[in-house]
């Protein structure tokens, strides 16, 4: 079979005893993708530094071999793919260590707002919970905001049906494959954001909603956002591993006080006391403290200099404003690595384009 670069993605992705971390190891020494699947043991080792019986170990044969059942299934089922070398891969989450290689999205394809803000809680919304989540909701409109949630049944789901009822924007990350939606009852809800949202995880489909993959899911809501906002928490439960993931990546964390009487306040009121959220008590307050009330102005269009060969404009227009590695370049302007190297040479000496680490390329 003809492996496209879809495939050698999806099997990076799936090859054994090979995370985020270890797979950004393995590309920054090798040419292309394509090297990783067809060098011989030996020579894959000398060139990336990991011993035989660990190349041995990663079954990269079968890993190309699910690639081609996950890449018909999502071209029949409309499924785009992200990549982290993707220009148009979320800003934010590709500045965390362990952000996923690559994310399955399904809906609108727009990836990149200005503001993200990931808004969750507990399975066991109370109407002083629900209130909350409405009127946080309602302050996001016409502020340029997309919100993030993991559509759980509780908070997650009130906080994605307002998004809908007042046309904020609005992205689920999921903690399986895009083959189902869990909780079931949350299947009508799933197809009404993929009308004015996405559908975002980085399993593959048959992948289940096991316990395990859900902290996974929890560090992509909160690697994704600017901000992460708790409305109900118990002691102990998944929105607080979100604060706690938000609060590694050195992202702000906001939670709503409530009754000390109450079970579902006594996470927020944990996370405020200990100094790991700041307090807030409407959407106004936490608008002020991000300085989020005006709307961001729009970035300026990107200036392509005009004493460039048309090679070279094409080049740099598949760039982008954005960073972009030199495989997901060769892809885009469909030219040989070679020819593609001379003229990334060509500009960087002529001062258009930046060379940075791993093999990845930025307009100057």
């Amino acid at each position: 079979m003809d492996y496209t670069y879809l495939h050698y993605r999806i099997a990076l992705t799936l090859l054994n005893r090979v995370g985020p971390k270890k797979a950004r190891q393995l590309l920054t020494s090798l040419h292309n993708w394509e090297e990783l699947f067809t060098l011989k043991p030996q020579e894959l080792s000398r060139k990336v530094g990991f011993s035989r019986s660990f190349i041995n170990n990663m079954a990269r044969k079968e890993a190309l071999k699910t690639s081609e059942g996950i890449v018909s299934f999502i071209e029949k089922h409309e499924i785009k793919t992200v990549f982290y070398t993707d220009e148009n891969y979320p800003k934010r989450l590709s500045e965390c260590a362990d952000a996923p290689l690559l994310l399955y999205q399904k809906g609108k394809d727009e990836l990149q707002f200005e503001r993200w803000v990931a808004v969750v809680g507990t399975r066991n919304a109370t109407p002083y919970g629900k209130a909350i989540c409405r009127e946080l909701i309602q302050s996001f409109q016409g502020k340029n905001i997309v919100v993030v949630s993991g559509l759980a049944l509780g908070i997650d789901s009130y906080v994605h049906q307002y998004c809908l009822e007042f046309d904020v924007p609005t992205i689920a990350v999921l903690g399986h494959g895009l083959d189902r939606i869990y909780p079931h009852k949350n299947r009508e809800l799933a197809k009404s954001i993929l009308q004015k949202g996405s559908l975002l995880t980085e399993f593959p489909p048959n992948t289940l909603p096991d316990r395990e993959n859900f902290p996974k899911r929890n560090r992509i809501v909160a690697g994704l956002c600017d901000a992460t906002v708790v409305i109900e928490s118990n002691s102990k439960g998944g929105s607080l591993i979100t604060a706690d993931l938000a609060n590694g990546y050195s992202r702000d964390v906001f939670a709503y006080p409530g009754s000390v009487f109450h079970a579902s306040s006594q996470g927020c009121n944990d996370l405020i006391r200990s100094d790991k959220a700041h307090l807030i008590g409407s959407g106004r307050d936490f608008l002020e403290l991000m300085e989020w009330n005006e709307v961001p102005v729009k970035k300026k269009a990107l200036i392509i200099p005009p004493n460039l060969s048309p090679l070279q404009k094409e080049i740099t227009s598949a760039i982008g404003s954005s960073t972009i590695h030199i495989d997901e370049l060769a892809e885009k302007t469909r030219l040989s690595l070679s020819t593609l190297n001379i003229e990334l040479f060509d500009l960087l000496m002529g001062g258009s384009l930046n060379e940075l680490p791993g093999k990845r390329y930025s307009l100057a």
